[in-house]
């Protein structure tokens, strides 16, 4: 089985790597100190299985397996935690796999053979069990998975099937509807039309053209995002405390 590492802690991750040596069933083939590098390592090593710590800066292991989904080939996962007892019994109930830190060499092997894809009633539990809602919108581009910070996200616009993300760096497509995106961010985002959310922080202010019809002028964005008038009044109130 090939394993990736992922811990902030590179003594953790050395643990990992001696517990292996001699397994010949088991080769470590990539380690990471975050999540948003844990990805990307994912994404070019396609590995069948990741050690992952839960508690990490920037982008915890919870959310990190979330972004795991979006790989065309999504490795399992065995959580390392110093959650208690309770939590731990949760994760076993939905089959998620865990280890107890400080890992066990017996434990470790147990788990890996006990391993299994991550699939949807998982993804499914994970939601629940995160409390903190993502710092991150996972999407497939030519170039890969990208992951874009939620607060570099200027609007979300929607086109039919498609919701297409602008940020810093460009535009890219999710595989999300606006609902769940108003849903999860509702005290970042702001509804101005039925297709479109717009980020508060990079709010300027309004727009009028000849015809009346007022859009919303985002900061470093050259164009504007019309307002419907049914939320028209809802943006004003938010132009007005900035």
């Amino acid at each position: 089985m090939r394993i990736v590492l992922v811990d902030d802690e590179a003594l953790a991750r050395d643990r990992l790597r001696r517990l292996l040596e001699g397994e010949d069933d088991h080769q470590v083939v990539g380690e990471a100190a975050n999540g948003i590098q844990a990805v990307g390592v994912c994404e070019a090593l396609q590995p069948e299985l990741v050690l992952l710590d839960i508690r990490m800066p920037g982008m915890d292991g919870l959310e990190t397996a979330r972004h795991f989904l979006q790989l065309d080939s999504p490795p399992a996962v065995i959580f390392c935690t110093a959650y208690e007892e309770h939590a731990v019994q949760a994760f076993d109930l939905q089959a998620v796999g865990y280890l107890l830190k400080p890992v066990r060499k017996e434990n470790l092997l147990l788990a890996l053979d006990k391993a299994v894809r991550l699939n949807r009633a998982q993804l499914a539990f994970l939601n629940d069990a995160d409390d903190g809602r993502r710092s991150f919108i996972s999407a497939r581009t030519y170039k890969g998975v990208e992951l874009i910070a939620v607060n570099d996200v200027r609007y979300f616009l929607a086109d039919q099937k498609y919701v297409t993300v602008r940020y810093s760096k460009g535009e890219v497509i999710v595989d999300e509807t606006l609902r769940e995106l108003e849903d999860e961010f509702a005290d970042m985002l702001v509804r101005v039309h039925r297709n479109a959310l717009v980020a508060k922080s990079f709010i300027e202010g309004l727009r009028k053209d000849k015809q009346g019809q007022v859009a919303v002028k985002l900061r470093d964005v050259d164009e504007t995002i019309d307002i419907s008038r049914r939320h028209l009044p809802a943006v004003r109130k938010i132009v007005k405390k900035l």
